[in-house]
């Protein structure tokens, strides 16, 4: 029983000095602060988002990377201001075409 017992105590005293070293060479990964909990930086404008808003995007960051809910939500409102764009600059390309059309009459 104690040679189990002593055992037990040299694998949980191996495990926690590997541990100490992985997270004393790997470290945390961050390059920025940690957020306060409950807090999110994740913030876009409700229309006409520009590319410095994008770039100043910043993710809360979780116990396995960043808070997929977040990063889902800026992609999807990525999406939508991008069709939006597109179909803006359809919608002005073929009125324009259609003024070109009227002047060569």
């Amino acid at each position: 029983m104690t040679t189990a017992l002593m055992y037990l105590l040299v694998m949980l005293l191996v495990a926690a000095v590997v541990f100490l070293v992985a997270a004393v060479v790997f470290g945390r990964g961050e390059e920025l602060a940690p957020l306060a909990p409950g807090s999110s930086p994740t913030r876009l404008p409700a229309q006409d988002i520009t590319g410095d808003d994008i770039r100043s995007v910043k993710f809360q960051l979780v116990l396995r990377g960043y808070k997929m809910a977040e990063v889902d939500w800026v992609l999807n409102r990525l999406g939508v201001e991008l069709d939006d764009l597109r179909a803006k600059v359809a919608e002005l390309e073929a009125e324009l075409a259609e003024r070109s059309r009227g002047a060569a009459r």
